[in-house]
């Protein structure tokens, strides 16, 4: 009777070692952790840039749907945009100064200061307003930096000039108008900043 005894508790013995050996269905592990999703901020449609870039230059809703329409087309919806004012001078080389707010869906407005070198073969100088479309920034910090001119990036629409500035994915589309684009075409770069500074490098 012992040894019967000894016999199955022998078996039972291994039986629940190989059941403690081989793997489980999962059920009862935790899942695995997944990666947070990549924020997206949300975008601006094309009704919403015209009506605000017409109201903001005032001019006619035609006129900011032609420039706005182009710039639509070359890079599809803007995560932001930047309202403000600046002032540029020139001989050969010029300097560009600005200030605004910028805008984006789910934040409040933050200041942005910006400034750079330029370099053209135009004298003078202007003041004039200035719409900036934003492409691919996220959050507004990401604005502080500095985006050089793309080559062959200038169009001149409806009294409306645009020219487009980029840094590694994120592109700026800054508007101005008749005089005000001037020397748009020629800025070498433009550095954006939280605070306003004089010295344009």
């Amino acid at each position: 009777m012992d040894r019967r005894l000894l016999i199955a508790s022998g078996l039972a013995f291994l039986g629940a070692g190989r059941a403690l050996a081989e793997p489980g269905d999962g059920n009862d592990m935790p899942p695995p952790t997944q990666p947070a999703p990549t924020y997206r901020a949300p975008t601006y449609s094309e009704d919403e840039l015209v009506n605000r870039v017409s109201d903001f230059f005032g001019v006619t809703a035609e006129a900011a749907g032609s420039i706005v329409e182009k710039i639509f087309h070359d890079n599809g919806r803007p995560t932001g945009y930047i309202a403000g004012e600046e002032a540029s001078g020139a001989f050969i080389a010029g300097l560009r100064y600005g200030k605004g707010l910028l805008y984006m869906k789910d934040r409040k407005p933050q200041q942005v200061y910006w400034r750079g070198p330029s370099v053209g073969f135009d004298a003078g100088g202007n003041g004039s307003r200035v719409f900036t479309l934003c492409y691919n920034l996220q959050y507004p910090d990401m604005i502080y930096r500095r985006f050089p001119g793309v080559d062959g990036s200038a169009y001149f629409i409806g009294g409306l000039g645009v020219n487009y500035q980029r840094a590694e994915d994120i592109i700026l589309a800054p508007i101005r108008t008749g005089i005000g684009f001037r020397l748009g075409a020629n800025v070498g770069y433009l550095a954006y900043s939280r605070d306003s500074h004089w010295i344009p490098f």
